[in-house]
């Protein structure tokens, strides 16, 4: 028998998404999704992404043990060891909050992952709320402003084409990172409302995307190649900030990192 009446949980709508969710369950989740169409959304963008990332990785568990592990006799994962590394990732997601993952450590040092992702969200939250003089070099220059990033940060910045996510391109400029320089990169909505991208050399060697909330903005934060991205936004309304950073990953694996 299903419970309906129970209020479905964000860890359960991850949990179904991963078919982890309890038999006892699964009835009630499916009847909440029928008059909760944003976490239907939720659910279709979880697994859009789960997708993307079986498609990347899923030939790793079919690689041949290295030379190396093989001396230190080291197993081979098992695939469903990968997928849980997966579900993991996604579950990552929601992690934020005042009293989440960047309060963590406050009266300690951060570490690499936290000082990367609070220097991505003071820069948003300084220059967000610039009306003169919001970037260094405006996006009507696109050609010089990625080669000028791209030279300065050590490798290939490409501003994502956003405009099918109703953004428009307002220019870029280049700041200090916690390690080494990094490319900020600001978008606009015809309301007004602001998305920005920093990317840097990432110090923390990860792949997984987690989502960070400070004050009233937040950000996902994801690494590939030894670049890290940070894409900020305003923090009431998630899902539009995962539509917006899932176009910036497709464009950004497309182009290389």
């Amino acid at each position: 028998m299903t419970e309906p009446n129970i209020p479905v949980t964000e860890d359960e709508l991850h949990a179904y998404v991963d078919n982890e969710l309890p038999a006892e369950r699964r009835g009630a989740v499916e009847t909440w999704l029928l008059t909760h169409p944003e976490d239907v959304e939720r659910v279709r963008s979880w697994r859009a992404m789960a997708d993307a990332l079986h498609a990347r990785y899923d030939a790793v568990a079919d690689e041949p043990v290295p030379q190396r592990l093989e001396i230190e006799r080291l197993a081979r994962p098992q695939r469903s060891v990968l997928y849980g590394a997966i579900a993991a990732t996604l579950a990552a997601f929601v992690i934020g909050g005042a009293t989440g993952w960047l309060a963590h450590g406050v009266s300690a040092k951060p570490s690499p992952l936290q000082a990367f992702t609070l220097d991505a969200l003071e820069a948003h939250r300084l220059y967000v709320v610039e009306v003169r003089h919001p970037v260094e070099v405006a996006g009507s220059e696109r050609a010089h402003l990625q080669q000028w990033l791209s030279r300065r940060v050590g490798y290939t910045i490409k501003a994502p084409e956003l405009d099918g996510s109703g953004l428009k391109l307002v220019g870029g400029r280049l700041l200090p990172g916690p390690q080494a320089p990094a490319a900020f990169l600001m978008y606009e909505s015809p309301t007004g409302e602001r998305f920005t991208l920093y990317t840097s050399r990432a110090a923390a060697p990860t792949t997984q995307m987690r989502y960070v909330t400070r004050a009233s903005d937040g950000a996902l934060y994801w690494s590939d190649r030894g670049v890290g991205y940070v894409l900020s936004g305003p923090d009431d309304n998630k899902i539009r900030l995962e539509q917006v950073a899932r176009a910036v990953y497709d464009q950004t694996e497309k182009n290389g990192g």
